[in-house]
């Protein structure tokens, strides 16, 4: 398994330190370079979490990214990320008199690929032409929000949206939580009386995925900063809408 990081993580131009970043238990391999970090380990070495489907076996992982902090220095300059990764298998393939290798397609032929996949999260500008230069949000507005995924050399994948919750902190488990998206790709929130939230449909190719949302802010609290945090998914390209795979919006019309 190899798992390559861009160092300008969020796309500031700051190059993140790669002691900061983990995989698991796993730290960096020593190819990293001077623009990325690179992951290089068995699939059972860092502590995956391993989910048998009918058609899949699913290795998980979570990529942290944990900014080093000084005693003397009582400030830092970027967030903390926990990033979900999720490596699909398949566990059915055709078979022939060749040798039968792992690989990212149902076939008994190896496909050559450099297995890399970059998923992304942007708030955009509501004509989706590039990200959104200001994250200053009144109640009122909405959030133009594009996951995407850059397969580069990989063979072509289908990109779902698995869950999102907003918190008031990085840390997904803390409160108070707002689940936007849940249930493989249901965007609950559009189920508020409230709310017009939707997913953009048809969508604009099959690796990106567009939703928008409904500004907002917690009750409790006096923080207004909110963090969106997506668990976004690579299947394959040919996989057809089924209860795992969705991008599901609630027509309050039918209800």
């Amino acid at each position: 398994m190899v798992v390559t990081v861009w160092r300008d993580l969020y796309g500031t131009g700051k190059l993140l330190k790669p002691s900061d970043l983990t995989l698991g238990f796993c730290g960096f391999a020593p190819q990293t370079t001077d623009t990325m970090v690179v992951f290089d380990n068995g699939l059972q070495e860092c502590g995956s979490s391993l989910e048998m489907t009918p058609d899949w076996l699913i290795y998980s992982f979570n990529l942290r990214y944990t900014p080093a902090t000084s005693s003397t220095v009582p400030v830092i300059r970027a967030n903390p990320a926990v990033v979900p990764i999720q490596c699909f298998y398949p566990r059915h393939a055709n078979v022939s008199s060749n040798a039968i290798k792992p690989t990212w397609i149902p076939f008994g032929t190896t496909v050559t690929t450099e297995e890399q996949l970059t998923f992304s999260l942007h708030i955009m500008t509501d004509d989706w032409s590039a990200p959104r230069p200001s994250l200053v949000f009144q109640l009122g507005d909405i959030f133009y929000l594009e996951a995407s995924l850059d397969t580069r050399n990989h063979v072509p994948m289908i990109l779902f949206v698995d869950g999102c919750v907003a918190t008031t902190t990085p840390n997904v488990t803390s409160n108070p939580r707002y689940e936007i998206i849940s249930n493989n790709g249901c965007l609950m929130d559009g189920m508020q009386e409230d709310s017009s939230s939707v997913f953009v449909s048809p969508r604009p190719q099959v690796d990106k995925l567009r939703f928008m949302v409904d500004a907002f802010k917690f009750i409790d609290g006096d923080l207004s900063t909110i963090y969106i945090t997506c668990s976004l998914r690579a299947a394959a390209i040919n996989k057809t809408p089924d209860p795992m795979n969705k991008a599901c919006s609630y027509n309050k019309s039918s209800s």
